[in-house]
This record gives structure tokens, sequence and C-alpha cells, in this order.
């Protein structure tokens, strides 16, 4: 099958995340369909201890997996290994880790980080 592709977890190349532009310390990730110009696919995060994404507004759906680690909402809420979470279109967050984290990410929509003033 030539329109088949496989990813193989255990064996990722991370390069730092510059989805933003510029890259955000601590934040690598593996590109497995996403595609830059219509913001739809999907990719792997692998986030150091104490690493903490931009905040950002949600234009479309965005939803992850937590393959390992942990992620803690600005609201708080802790997301665990096996926990799905799915944010709807005109959703705003950020979050960080303490302990570092793996994280699936399933993009269908532009994400815009809201600048803080």
């Amino acid at each position: 099958m030539n329109k088949r592709k496989i990813t193989k977890i255990n064996n990722l190349k991370f390069k730092p995340f510059d989805k933003y532009g510029k890259p955000i310390r601590g934040w690598l990730w593996h590109n497995i369909s996403f595609d830059k110009k219509t913001n739809f696919g999907t990719y792997i995060s692998k986030l150091e201890a104490g690493t903490k994404t931009l905040p950002h507004f949600h234009t479309g759906h965005e939803e992850f997996l937590i393959l390992d680690g942990e992620l803690i909402d600005s609201d708080g809420t802790i997301f665990k290994k096996g926990d799905f979470v799915s944010y709807k279109p005109k959703s705003d967050h950020c979050s960080y880790t303490i302990k570092g984290c793996l994280i699936l990410t399933f993009m269908r929509g532009q994400n815009k980080q809201i600048n803080k003033k």
C-alpha cells in the first residue's frame, strides 16, 4: 500500500516546535500529517518538564490524547495518560507540564496566539 504511512511512536525524530514562528523552549514535535497551510492534521508533541504552551484561541477543533506524563490546563485541570481532550471552536487556553508529557494532537483549524498585555 503506497498510500499508507506507519508511524512508530518509539522511534520518532522530534524537531523544535515552531508552529507559531520561533521555537518554544522545551517543546518538540514530530509531524505525522499536519499541513501548515491548512492547519489540519496530526502531530506528536513532547513537552519537557517545566514547559508552557502559549495562550491561544481555537478557530476549529483541537483534540489530543495524553500518551505519557501529565499536562495541566490554565483552569487547573490535570490531564493524565489516557485522557482524550476535545476543544471546540472559539475556545481558548494554555497549558503547562511539571513532569513532562507526550501528546498526540489532531488539529482541524487554526490556533491563534493570544498576546497578553
